[in-house]
């Protein structure tokens, strides 16, 4: 093996290299992560120290979310102490989760998105395995976010164990104040699936009928009202499963989850979807964002990806539900009418 540069020097060349190696290694192209050092700098209070700059502490960061790496690795590659690797790496989290707060919120509630839940990896102690072991087979932490359809997340929740049901976060989420979780106004709604209640402001799909896209793909095309609801419906809500699949993919540690405490585990999680944001709005070119513009109906592979289709029960009784399945009808038949032809 080649001897290591200095992590600053090694850094050095990277940046005045090829834009691939930068991608590859941080997740980012040069420009993005330049970009994101003033701003951490200048709007995030993260310093830089006597033996340290700012780019080689934002490197080492990256490092670790986007290739899963080891204290031990960090400190092969940068040639730091594991100490200096882990007061880095805290900092940095820190500086980040500040840079969180404006990544991650909505800045348009007349163009709404989608809602769903989703896993990543989780490390816990052996007392806590069966709560984290749902129907994944591993330990994994139940996240519920909501997506703008330009795949950006507007809301997250996280830190729930494996076995949570979806249901059961939506319905803290949107109830606890504390959340702000951004309600839809008046006449606007999200896409959600049937894992949820229908209610005043979340549109759910018929259930017992035809939904996701590759049914329609293998089975021809949508037959009936409800069929073409449904695809129109998935067509759509599908945004928040192409968000989910491009994040994880850019981000190796939410695959196998380093043992970090549960709350720095968290932390990690929801900075990566700051970070994920940040990428989508700063990038001028970013090759996972890229493919997706490019093929609309592409989604990533979620290696969590729950395929039991749980239903939620849902009241007729409720005014909301009500409310939502007339303008679910609504929607079915202007759809039947513009499509007449099938």
């Amino acid at each position: 093996m080649d001897s290591f540069h200095t992590g600053l020097v090694w850094l050095q060349e990277i940046m005045r290299g090829n834009e691939r190696r930068c991608v590859n290694l941080f997740r980012m192209d040069k420009d993005t992560l330049i970009k994101l050092c003033l701003d951490l700098e200048c709007h995030y209070k993260l310093k830089c120290s006597k033996k340290m700059t700012i780019l080689e502490k934002v490197g080492m960061f990256l490092y670790v979310l986007a290739l899963g790496a080891s204290n031990r690795q960090v400190q092969e590659r940068f040639q730091h102490s594991g100490e200096t690797v882990s007061r880095n790496f805290h900092e940095v989290l820190k500086a980040m989760l500040c840079l969180s707060i404006d990544m991650i919120k909505s800045t348009d509630l007349d163009c709404i998105g989608a809602i769903d839940g989703t896993h990543v990896s989780a490390y816990v102690q052996e007392e806590n395995l069966i709560r984290f072991i749902g129907r994944k087979g591993v330990p994994t932490q139940n996240i519920m976010a909501a997506c703008s359809f330009d795949m950006q997340f507007t809301f997250v929740m996280v830190g729930w164990e494996g076995t949570a049901h979806d249901g059961r976060l939506f319905q803290y989420a949107i109830n606890k104040q504390n959340l702000n979780f951004p309600k839809p106004p008046p006449g606007k709604y999200y896409l959600v699936d049937a894992g949820y209640q229908q209610m005043e402001g979340y549109l759910a799909p018929y259930k017992g009928t035809r939904y996701h896209l590759p049914d329609f793909q293998r089975g021809g095309r949508p037959r009936g009202l409800k069929e073409i609801f449904n695809r129109w419906h998935s067509s759509l809500r599908c945004c928040i499963e192409r968000t989910f699949g491009v994040w994880k993919a850019r981000w190796k540690i939410l695959r196998t989850m380093p043992p970090y405490s549960f709350y720095v585990q968290r932390d990690i999680v929801v900075v990566s979807m700051a970070l994920h944001n940040y990428i989508r709005r700063k990038a001028l070119a970013d090759p996972a964002f890229e493919r997706l513009d490019k093929s609309p109906n592409f989604i990533p592979p979620d290696i969590f990806r729950d395929v039991d289709d749980i239903q939620a029960e849902e009241s007729s009784q409720e005014s909301g539900a009500l409310q939502m399945n007339a303008l679910r009808d609504q929607i079915a038949c202007s759809l039947m009418l513009a499509n007449n032809d099938y």
